[in-house]
């Protein structure tokens, strides 16, 4: 017993050196060692005792040790057990994550990652995801988030890593390049589901949508009268609040209804059909105009579904007109079969069907999302300057004018400072353009000094300035600014105004020797594009309106 209690603390000491198998194996043959050695004594010595009361009182005592000997060992022999196997789960604990080959034998409680110490199951830790985020321009950026984030906040993240300005216009979109298929996410949808059921080739856009929560704004503009079903049904026109309100409200019955092309399943040709769009799904009628119950056939549920832009010409799905929107269901990996797409009139009547399915399938959501940038914007209200990022913010003037720089603290000085750095960068874009020793003509000077804005997308085609305008929302007052493919020397103003995309040409007019460029054949005439956009972002002029909202792609 002595020589083994002596290798356990030996083994206590370097643990770390010592086979426990080999220990219990050696301190079961020390105790059948120890067994033999009692029972040869007892033998022994049984001639030697001639009194019987002696002997009987030996034998006791040599039980006694013998039984307090086994108890010893036997703790002993637990504690090793129990080191042994506290040692086991400590090396597997230490062993890296293996990712689960079969995520759907899992429990829909246990993680998605298998660990070599599951047994038994702990409780899932807050796993990371990865999401991989793409520009317009192509250029992707990885980003590591929570399972329980939000469209909105991965957007005002990749805001505030960008240094953008957060003015609540960004949106993270779902793109299916191969179905030519894109909608944007809801700010409440949570980013990880949503990629769930996306294909390989899909991706995640992150760009400007000026026209999210537009018909909050102006809903008699994305509503007609003629669509609206209780609106024909009433004798007087509906106020906008009280048009919203029934939609929002779970209390009334709303209904879209109106013609539309649908492209039969498996076949290539388009039919016209009534159909009816409310709280329940999406409804043709099968006998003309009828609305009986019995006449309508239930085409797809607002729950199950979602609906999504057509970005792909008509040619390609050989629709009728321009104006085609598809609706998938959630659950599916999109094939063309499981899609149902369908073609309107025109742009106000998709607008409308689209709008219409996301107030139906969200309801009061949509306006809660839409509230909350308006708090904030509430809250800092007294601030002058619009809502910046962080890292903006974190900024303060400077004067560098002196020996050692020192902070502004009047904001007056600081803004006059402003002005005159931005009037300092624009004479060094200048000659950062041309050059500093390049001998041209100051008119040459005002010809080039726009191409640095984010407004200005130099030589691209009518229909990709469509394209540009529509991914970014068609609201009042979306601008950008080209080249003209009939005019090298002239430039093209296209603007959105009533959900229309008009085109107005600016042409260069020469006066003493200088070139200016104007809008309105030489009536009002600016010396350089910037100052053009300047002036009628103030002033509506002889445009439909102002200028609101630069079409702006920004690289991740």
């Amino acid at each position: 017993f002595i020589s083994v209690t002596g290798r356990f603390a030996h083994w206590a000491e370097q643990c770390d050196d010592v086979d426990l198998e080999a220990l219990v194996n050696d301190m079961n043959s020390s105790l059948e060692s120890l067994y033999s050695t009692c029972s040869s004594q007892q033998t022994e010595s049984a001639p030697l005792l001639h009194n019987g009361q002696n002997s009987c009182s030996h034998h006791h005592h040599i039980q006694h040790n013998q039984a307090c000997t086994v108890h010893k060992m036997s703790i002993l022999f637990l504690l090793c057990r129990r080191l042994q196997v506290e040692e086991q789960q400590l090396r597997t604990s230490s062993l890296p994550a293996i990712p689960n080959p079969f995520p759907e034998l899992c429990s829909p409680a246990s993680s998605p990652v298998l660990s070599p110490g599951s047994l038994p199951p702990r409780e899932p830790s807050s796993d990371k995801y990865i999401v991989k985020i793409f520009s317009e321009d192509g250029i992707g950026k990885v980003v590591e988030i929570p399972a329980d984030m939000t469209a909105r906040d991965l957007c005002q993240l990749l805001v505030y890593k960008s240094h953008l300005v957060d003015d609540n216009k960004w949106s993270l979109v779902e793109h299916h390049p191969l179905l030519g298929l894109e909608r944007c996410l809801e700010d409440h949808e949570l980013v990880v589901q949503v990629q769930a059921f996306m294909n390989s080739d899909s991706r995640f856009l992150f760009r400007k949508n000026y026209a999210k929560y537009e018909f909050f704004r102006n809903p008699l503009t994305f509503f007609p009268e003629h669509m609206v079903a209780w609106c024909q049904e009433s004798d007087h026109t509906i106020p906008p609040s009280q048009l919203l309100q029934n939609f929002l409200s779970t209390s009334s019955c709303p209904e879209i209804q109106g013609h539309l092309y649908m492209k039969e399943v498996g076949r290539k040709s388009w039919k016209k059909v009534y159909m009816f769009l409310r709280r329940s799904g999406l409804y043709c009628s099968t006998k003309g105009t009828s609305k009986e119950p019995r006449h309508l056939q239930l085409l797809a549920d607002l729950e199950e579904s979602n609906i999504f832009t057509v970005t792909l010409g008509k040619k390609h799905h050989g629709a009728p007109t321009d104006y085609h929107f598809c609706i998938k269901p959630n659950k599916t990996r999109g094939e063309m079969k499981e899609l149902r797409m369908l073609c309107a009139e025109d742009e106000q009547s998709r607008t409308c069907w689209m709008t219409a399915f996301r107030l139906f399938k969200y309801g009061i959501v949509l306006y809660q999302n839409y509230g909350v940038p308006q708090q904030t914007k509430t809250l800092l209200s007294h601030f002058s300057a619009p809502v910046r990022s962080v890292s903006e913010n974190s900024l303060v003037a400077m004067d560098f004018s002196g020996r050692i720089g020192r902070v502004i603290d009047n904001p007056v000085e600081a803004q006059s400072a402003a002005m005159e750095e931005g009037l300092v960068w624009r004479r060094k874009t200048r000659m950062h353009i041309l050059g500093s020793h390049s001998p041209l003509h100051h008119s040459s000077l005002n010809s080039v000094i726009h191409i640095a804005q984010l407004w200005f997308y130099g030589r691209i085609t009518r229909e990709e300035s469509h394209r540009i305008i529509h991914q970014q929302g068609q609201v009042d007052g979306l601008f950008l600014l080209r080249v003209s493919q009939s005019n090298p020397k002239a430039y093209v103003l296209t603007l959105c105004h009533h959900q229309k995309i008009k085109h107005f040409q600016i042409l260069p007019c020469e006066e003493d020797g200088q070139v200016f460029f104007s809008l309105d054949d030489g009536v009002t005439k600016f010396t350089d594009l910037i100052q053009l956009v300047e002036f009628y972002q103030l002033n509506r002029g002889v445009l439909p309106c102002k200028l609101k909202h630069p079409c702006t792609v920004v690289a991740l």
